[in-house]
């Protein structure tokens, strides 16, 4: 489980969160939505202490973060960003072992785990695991990624936008394995995304930011069936909550310009 607790981030003059309050239950998925420059990534980031909040306490699994070491919590956590971030210099073999082989995993264990997990990402480990990432399509790269968060079976993952680059089947094929990986082990996932579609396929509850400062808007639960698959987008209650989440993010948006908006000057008393 992750739990925020009026979780604030302020840069210089700019407050990027404000007073963040949110919980994660364990096994769930839960979507950060919301505009771009909202605070998503800055939340994110502030879970795993890449970054360190200016104030509030961040939980995982009831133990306050704030107490534990930070090389220790990262590499218990799984991290997938947009920008893939493979080691170009090392194979796919060997990308997937980084933290098995910082944690100081049996050699023959870390290698047999990587064919494990490039088989669950619909890569052949004998065509896959001694190339290198420019040998590589963005997609297969980004599977290679999902595989390497994997690495030692983490209960929590952190996916930053992971799939915003790729092109739209591959996307939706992304989606699929990510699912598919999750109905297996049930880690809990925190995925950011722009996407009102990916956010309501994926997920259990969907949290939306307002405009900066980021604010926790409206949470909202996802009651569609489980396992989900492709066809469930043909459902018109697929539909109806996209339509639910446009809305409320519409309406998160229009109030978070509302409140930011200068008061307008009273009139002149006497005129009239």
């Amino acid at each position: 489980m992750i739990r925020l607790e009026r979780v604030t981030k302020v840069f210089g003059t700019v407050t990027a969160v404000d007073s963040v309050d949110m919980e994660v239950p364990a096994g769930a998925v839960c979507v950060l939505l919301g505009p771009s420059g909202c605070g998503k990534t800055t939340t994110m980031k502030m879970i795993n202490r890449l970054i360190a909040p200016s104030s509030g306490k961040i939980f995982i699994d009831g133990q306050d973060t704030a107490g534990v070491d930070e090389v220790t919590l990262r590499r218990s956590i799984g991290y997938v960003i947009q920008q893939i971030g493979l080691f170009p210099n090392k194979t796919v073999e060997d990308n997937i072992c980084v933290v098995p082989d910082l944690l100081g995993w049996p050699r023959t264990k870390s290698r047999k785990r990587a064919a494990e997990l490039l088989e669950m990402v619909n890569l052949p480990p004998a065509t896959f695991l001694k190339r290198y990432p420019k040998e590589l399509s963005g997609g297969q790269q980004q599977r290679v990624a999902l595989a390497r968060a994997l690495a030692v079976n983490p209960s929590i993952l952190l996916l930053d936008e992971p799939f915003a680059a790729l092109d739209e089947m591959t996307r939706l094929a992304l989606n699929d394995d990510l699912l598919r990986l999750w109905e297996a082990h049930r880690p809990t996932i925190l995925f950011v995304t722009h996407s009102v579609f990916e956010s309501v396929y994926l997920s259990t509850r969907i949290a939306i930011m307002s405009a900066r400062p980021g604010r926790i808007a409206a949470e909202l639960e996802v009651l569609l069936p489980q396992p989900r698959e492709r066809s469930l987008r043909a459902d018109p209650a697929y539909g109806t909550m996209c339509e639910s989440v446009s809305r409320t993010l519409s309406d998160a948006m229009s109030s978070a310009a509302a409140s930011d908006a200068p008061a307008l000057p009273s009139p002149a008393s006497g005129r009239g």
